[in-house]
């Protein structure tokens, strides 16, 4: 990095300004979090999907779904697209793994409601 980089973290609801420099020193963090934040979001950016799939036989039609860690920012898309491939039978746990170790990642698709049959 040859530059400072100005964020704005997103780890809670504060939002603080950040500004990371190439020596990795992080600034307008009020916690410890931000601070981590700010050095991951430079040299390793990640984010949890939250999404939907279909699902077959169940009292609704989609599926709340999401990662089970962040997966890097770069494959978002590609991970979308494997969601978006997906169709589940009812009934569904809440937590099932539904997609494990999508495209390599070690992040898991996972179910973040129960889905019963009527």
């Amino acid at each position: 990095m040859s530059e400072k980089k100005e964020l704005i973290c997103i780890v809670c609801p504060r939002g603080c300004h950040l500004t990371v420099d190439e020596n990795m020193n992080v600034t307008g963090n009020f916690c410890k979090r931000g601070e981590v934040y700010g050095k991951n979001e430079v040299t390793n950016p990640t984010r949890t999907i939250t999404s939907t799939v279909k699902i077959a036989g169940g009292t609704i039609p989609r599926l709340p779904v999401k990662t089970s860690q962040p997966i890097p920012k770069g494959r978002i898309f590609d991970v979308m697209a494997e969601i978006d491939r997906l169709t589940v039978q009812a009934p569904v746990e809440m937590n099932a793994v539904l997609l494990p170790n999508v495209l390599g990642t070690g992040a898991d698709i996972v179910a973040t409601r129960e889905v019963t049959t009527p």
